[in-house]
């Protein structure tokens, strides 16, 4: 009893649907003013609660799949502008 209650409050921290820029730069693995400056300029799914930023889990999932997808097109779509791999020695 005592690790499954260590693991829900320390180990796995709580993804909650609406997210301050820390938890959602954390939840999205890139730094906190890279992710200010993504919601400055539109580019990430966002919105203003007051002054503060605030994120959507489940539209900040459905951005990512978006992006995803979109990468898949341009590469299928452009096969021969993918980066060259470099042989390794």
């Amino acid at each position: 009893m005592r690790s499954s209650a260590l693991r829900s409050n320390l180990l796995v921290p709580e993804v909650r649907e609406v997210m301050d820029i820390r938890q959602a730069s954390d939840y999205l693995g890139i730094s906190s003013d890279t992710l200010y400056k993504y919601a400055s300029e539109g580019f990430v799914p966002a919105f203003k609660l007051g002054n503060r930023w605030r994120f959507k889990r489940s539209r900040l999932d459905e951005w990512m799949d978006r992006q995803s997808d979109q990468h898949a097109a341009d590469a299928e779509l452009n096969p021969h502008e993918k980066k060259p791999v470099r042989p390794a020695f």
